[in-house]
């Protein structure tokens, strides 16, 4: 059984900046590593490696050529359970549209998804709470790709990646 989830990777520049920002807020809770840091559009739980090559023909099925977007992060907030987030204050249709795209081509293949409307995130630290003192948060990147992920003891690895755009 594999971890699977489908994820804008966020890039090694700004996830060092975004690291470098969160340093000085002395969070609590479990960090996640810079190399994790990411915005999932699906998640999809454990699967059986035969599910891997129908999940690798999904997102060519949307016109992932007309979807490449700036996404900027600039809202933190903590959600309850302790989910320490990044977030935009206005994501872009785009970024919504391939979340719902992604949504629909796993619900039509008989694939797991998640019941909960869509919140994109980044998220910064598990078991957390908002620091008391914020920097303001500004972090802006070209998302140029989808990447298929593994969840593996910690290390997200990626399995397949499509460009966007």
């Amino acid at each position: 059984m594999l971890r699977l989830f489908f994820a804008l990777p966020c890039p090694a520049e700004i996830a060092r900046q975004i690291d470098a920002w969160r340093q000085p807020l002395d969070l609590d809770g479990r960090l996640i590593p810079i190399a994790n840091l990411h915005v999932t559009l699906a998640f999809l739980g454990h699967l059986p490696d035969s599910q891997l090559a129908p999940l690798r023909q999904l997102p060519q099925q949307l016109p992932l050529h007309e979807l490449a977007f700036d996404l900027q992060l600039d809202r933190l907030d903590c959600w309850t359970g302790g989910l320490l987030h990044l977030a935009p204050s206005q994501p872009p249709v785009e970024l919504l549209a391939l979340a719902d795209g992604l949504k629909r081509l796993l619900s039509a293949a008989g694939m797991p998804g998640e019941e909960r409307i869509y919140r994109p995130h980044l998220t910064l630290a598990r078991e957390s709470h908002l620091p008391e003192t914020q920097q303001p948060a500004s972090f802006r990147w070209r998302a140029e790709e989808v990447v298929l992920y593994q969840s593996e003891q910690g290390r997200y690895l990626p399995l397949a990646q499509w460009p966007l755009g």
